[in-house]
């Protein structure tokens, strides 16, 4: 097999490894086991187990952030949340993984591996951010941007895992299941008054 597709394949069993058990219980032995070479031959091509680790959470960070970023051209702050979730879909499909490696609490603190992933977070958390501002336009206390971006980030963590296990779904299955939620938690139910303001 070509050096690149190995390096590829090792890449995809090691996100599996880090994403399924964490960096602090994943094992380089069964990475090497899973891809069908020897532990030399990964350190020989990422340097040691922490070098693979970046590597995973770099292929897994700059993905998921040229998604999001993409998704921020999109006028209107809703058309903008449900543009940055179907970027999501898309970056993460078939390799649901990444997020978990991104937002991997078994990171120990400090290391360079924690430091890795938390660029990617803070880039990730400033866009949601931003989108969560626009969204409560100026009448918002910080506390109510804070309690909003709260629950912007369990959605779409939420999401992403309730997507891990149903993966017949698509990326474009997974934007149109957000999109009629969406639309249903904003319609009052059928026959109820409408709320007085």
């Amino acid at each position: 097999m070509p050096r690149e597709r190995r390096e590829q394949q090792i890449l995809d069993l090691a996100t599996a490894e880090f994403g399924d058990r964490g960096y602090a219980h994943a094992s380089l032995a069964d990475i090497a086991t899973a891809a069908g070479v020897s532990k030399p031959l990964i350190y020989t091509y990422f340097g040691s187990r922490d070098g693979l680790h970046t590597a995973c959470v770099r292929r897994a960070g700059d993905s998921l952030v040229e998604a999001v970023a993409r998704a921020q051209a999109v006028p209107g702050a809703q058309d903008r949340a449900l543009a940055t979730l179907t970027g999501i879909f898309h970056a993460l499909d078939g390799r649901t993984q990444n997020w978990r490696i991104i937002y991997d609490t078994t990171l120990p603190r400090p290391s360079a591996a924690y430091d890795q992933a938390h660029a990617y977070q803070r880039a990730l958390n400033t866009m949601g951010s931003e989108g969560v501002a626009d969204i409560l336009g100026g009448a918002c206390t910080p506390e109510d941007h804070s309690l909003l971006l709260s629950w912007w980030f369990g959605i779409v963590s939420t999401t992403i895992a309730w997507w891990r296990d149903h993966p017949g779904d698509t990326p474009a299955d997974m934007a149109d299941r957000c999109l009629r939620v969406f639309t249903a938690l904003r319609q009052p139910p059928a026959g109820a008054d409408p709320v007085q303001r």
